[in-house]
């Protein structure tokens, strides 16, 4: 008999939707439910891919005996985080001041009224792990609300004055380089030089501090050798296999131990869309060719794996398959050696392949040797490793979609697909890729078809079906990604969107005290109005918004929007010095802030090969502090302001160069542009 979620939309609700728990989402229902019958709520917190989650469902909420005393005691209420970030955050908040550590799946038990008076993550079926038991757990808080409902009360008051939203403080200083050489420093001193990232296992990759490391690299800094060091030391790090997927492209979420080795197996689209750029431009930074295979390998992966036919990107791929975790994604030697046949030698060498594996009994991919050393070795051209290891993925790729795949979350997120956006926007502007772009193209065409109604964006699309609010991070996120498909593709659409959608994000997100809520003024009400400043595996909805902002200003069309964006840059600085890791999108847009920017105008007809010319010049170097605009002569009305009174020199495609807000001579030819570039 399905319970209250058989009608949900989520991938990761509907898995829950046959469990003799008698489930309901969250929503009006339940919550009078609890209220009108006096019962505490259960709220479980997950998501599709997440790996504990389904033990915790095989073990305790398909088991009828835990699910009867649940239905008795309990209003059970399942929630998807990625589907409703407010919830996750809010409870999150909660089980971290309650416990000291958070994680998914998240367990809370509230009052009526929504206040948290017991939390804590996975809970097993009987005592181990120093844990009590689920059923433990459950006996012993039905009994404390029936006969200690004082200590209830009083818990949940407590924790409800821990949970209040966060402010982004007072700028007791103006924004200044020398914060950023700080931030920097610091993150230079905690990087882990022997393996490569930051922190003891399990290790997470960190796109957004790899991104402000390169942004730092294209400065003057006196760090800047050490800078590139790191950066380049971690890229090679990451992408040698295991949490990289050598096979196939993409990565997987977190390493379980220091070496990048075994990955906790789920591929989420965040991860996959943030490394791809920052492996983009770590090659335009850098120059190593192998940084953009990385690039191209994990976006071929989003493209062949994690794509709907209309072009929306899908959010995660399960860790398990066959209930086993990893089994679609490892090898035994006999299987690799069958698949490779003449050319096993040669690649066996390559990932130091043992009968007896690397990883219960069977191989996770990881490189052993260097090209270099592989071609002494096998007396090769250098140049030859890679032809080879290629073929070889190949077909172990072919071998491998033979297999059962792991379960897909096929929802489609609006600010995990802006990050998937940029990623395509900018590898097809930057490697002159048209299947690129043209994904690009299709996705953002999806979100605005699919998800933006009414001067209203929504959050989470499947099946059809659009639903829940969107998020100050979806908003922020999109705006991004239209302006960083503008510079790709000059539709004037995409500005013009952005810009609406800004005008929107200010009006329905904006905090009195500065900054931004996460949630629109016509939201529901819950226990808070939150307001995460904090960026996590994606970046904050606010560090993303100062970022859209100063953007948006370049262009000339909210110019005051830089001071705001400034002002909330200046309230944060503190926290940037203090944990540079956990705020580096905020040190990327600090990082625009001060510039110098550089904004340029391309006038010309962008068929015409001579404007051709120009953009591929424009497009030859990574520029983090650049906007562009594009666009035929004369400029359509609603064209961004940068384009204003920009005639054609000599009646041939010009660009223009500004920096510091003062525009340089226009130039026709590609020897002039590089000059003032």
């Amino acid at each position: 008999m399905p319970n209250h979620l058989i009608h949900e939309n989520s991938p990761y609700l509907l898995q829950h939707a046959n469990n003799p728990v008698d489930w309901y989402p969250w929503g009006e229902e339940a919550l009078t439910k609890a209220q009108s019958e006096n019962k505490p709520i259960f709220l479980s917190i997950g998501y599709a891919a997440c790996h504990w989650c389904h033990v915790m469902a095989h073990e305790s909420f398909e088991d009828d005996e835990t699910a009867a005393f649940m239905n008795e005691h309990f209003v059970n209420i399942k929630v998807d985080r990625e589907e409703r970030p407010d919830i996750d955050a809010i409870y999150m908040q909660a089980t971290i001041a309650m416990t000291g550590q958070g994680g998914w799946p998240m367990s809370v038990f509230l009052t009526p009224d929504l206040r948290p008076f017991y939390a804590g993550t996975y809970f097993p079926p009987v005592r181990r792990y120093n844990m009590p038991s689920f059923k433990e757990v459950l006996q012993s808080l039905a009994k404390v609300w029936h006969e200690e409902r004082e200590k209830v009360d009083r818990v949940g008051s407590q924790v409800l004055q821990h949970i209040q939203p966060q402010t982004l403080g007072q700028a007791e200083a103006s924004l200044s380089s020398e914060t950023l050489e700080t931030a920097a420093k610091s993150i230079l001193e905690s990087y882990d030089w022997g393996y490569g990232g930051w922190g003891a296992a399990p290790k997470f990759p960190q796109p957004m501090a790899i991104e402000f490391l390169l942004r730092r690299a294209l400065t003057d800094s006196p760090q800047r050798e050490q800078i590139l060091k790191a950066s380049v030391h971690v890229l090679n790090a990451m992408s040698r296999g295991g949490m990289y997927d050598v096979a196939g492209g993409g990565f997987a979420r977190y390493s379980v131990d220091n070496f990048w080795r075994t990955p906790h197996f789920e591929k989420m689209l965040y991860d996959n869309a943030q490394l791809a750029l920052v492996y983009l431009h770590g090659h335009l930074v850098t120059g190593d060719i192998k940084y953009r295979w990385v690039c191209e390998e994990t976006l071929d992966f989003l493209l062949r794996e994690m794509t709907h036919p209309e072009g929306g990107f899908y959010s995660s791929l399960d860790a398990d398959s066959e209930g086993e975790e990893g089994k679609f994604y490892v090898w035994t030697q006999a299987e690799i050696e069958n698949v490779l046949g003449s050319e096993f030698d040669f690649f066996k060498t390559a990932y130091g392949i043992t009968p007896q594996g690397n990883w219960e009994g069977r191989t996770i991919l990881q490189r052993a040797l260097d090209d270099a050393t592989l071609a002494a070795r096998f007396k090769v051209d250098p140049e030859a490793v890679h032809t080879k290891l290629t073929e070889s993925h190949s077909k172990l790729l072919t071998a491998r979609n033979n297999r059962v795949r792991p379960g897909t979350d096929d929802k489609v997120l609006v600010m995990w697909n802006a990050l998937a956006l940029v990623a395509f926007a900018e590898a097809g502007r930057y490697l002159g890729r048209k299947d690129y772009l043209e994904a690009a193209i299709r996705n953002a065409r999806f979100l605005l078809d699919k998800l933006y109604f009414n001067d209203r964006l929504l959050r989470s699309w499947r099946d059809g079906q659009a639903k829940h609010n969107a998020y100050l991070e979806d908003y922020a996120g999109l705006i991004l990604a239209l302006l960083g498909l503008y510079q790709s593709n000059p539709n004037l659409e995409w500005y013009r969107t952005a810009l609406i959608l800004a005008d929107e994000m200010v009006a329905h997100f904006a905090a009195p005290d500065g900054g931004f809520f996460d949630t629109r003024d016509d939201h529901e009400a819950l226990l808070v109005r939150p307001r995460d400043i904090q960026d996590h595996a994606t970046p904050s909805g606010n560090a993303l918004a100062a970022t859209a902002l100063l953007q948006l200003a370049a262009y000339g069309d909210r110019d005051k929007w830089r001071s705001v964006a400034e002002d909330m840059l200046a309230s944060i600085q503190n926290a940037f010095l203090r944990y540079p890791t956990s705020f580096a999108q905020w040190l990327s847009a600090a990082d625009f802030a001060l510039g110098p920017t550089r904004e340029v105008a391309i006038i010309g007809d962008p068929e015409d090969a001579r404007t051709q010319s120009l953009l591929k010049t424009l497009w030859k170097n990574y520029r983090s502090r650049q906007v562009t605009a594009i666009s035929a002569y004369p400029p359509e009305p609603g064209s961004p302001l940068l384009l204003k009174d920009r005639p054609l020199l000599n009646d041939q495609p010009t660009a223009y160069v500004c920096q510091g807000f003062v525009c340089l001579q226009p130039v026709n030819t590609i020897l002039d542009l590089e000059g003032l570039l």
